[in-house]
């Protein structure tokens, strides 16, 4: 039982297609300030940029403060863009992985909890996950800008950190 245990753990581990290393998956690295896999990196940033598109999508065509509308559809704007130049890396072969279908399991269950949602309700939860969202995508950019792998990636996660900063202090500013 011991051996089958072992087998379905290591077959578990040994799918990165679209999984994180254990890693980053469990924050560990993020703790420890280790640099992510080019694969954990794109797999969080693509998951990243999509969960930004829909939450802000949705908070949009809601009733909630200008400024809160504002601020998603200049979300809405910067991650389509950096999700189409991380997309064109990957498909032009500059990066090798695999771009993310989905997002994590985490940010469904963030969306859905933004879905029941209305109101004044929805956009201060809504910017306390762009907070969050936001202080985990500072990490991941700065930690993979600094020790990745891939030259090209880590260059482009290098010059995207500074919106990704940017994004998170509007975000803390909206949350005051």
């Amino acid at each position: 039982m011991r051996k089958l245990t072992l087998i379905a753990a290591a077959l578990i581990l040994a799918t990165p297609a679209f999984a994180q290393s254990v890693g980053e998956k469990t924050g560990v690295n993020s703790v420890l300030g280790i640099a992510p896999s080019t694969q954990d990196f794109v797999t969080q940033a693509g998951a990243s940029d999509m969960f930004e598109i829909q939450s802000s999508e949705l908070v949009k065509s809601q009733d909630v403060d200008p400024k809160i509308k504002d601020f998603a559809n200049q979300m809405i704007e910067a991650h389509t863009k950096t999700s189409s130049e991380l997309k064109a890396m990957v498909d032009g072969g500059q990066v090798k992985a695999t771009i993310p279908t989905e997002m994590s399991s985490a940010q469904k269950s963030m969306i859905e909890d933004l879905k029941g949602r209305k109101g004044a309700d929805l956009g201060d939860q809504y910017i306390d996950d762009q907070v969050s969202a936001h202080k985990d995508a500072v990490s991941l950019f700065e930690r993979y800008s600094e020790g990745g792998e891939d030259p090209a990636l880590k260059d482009w996660a290098g010059k995207t950190l500074p919106n990704l900063k940017h994004h998170l202090e509007l975000a803390q500013q909206l949350d005051k």
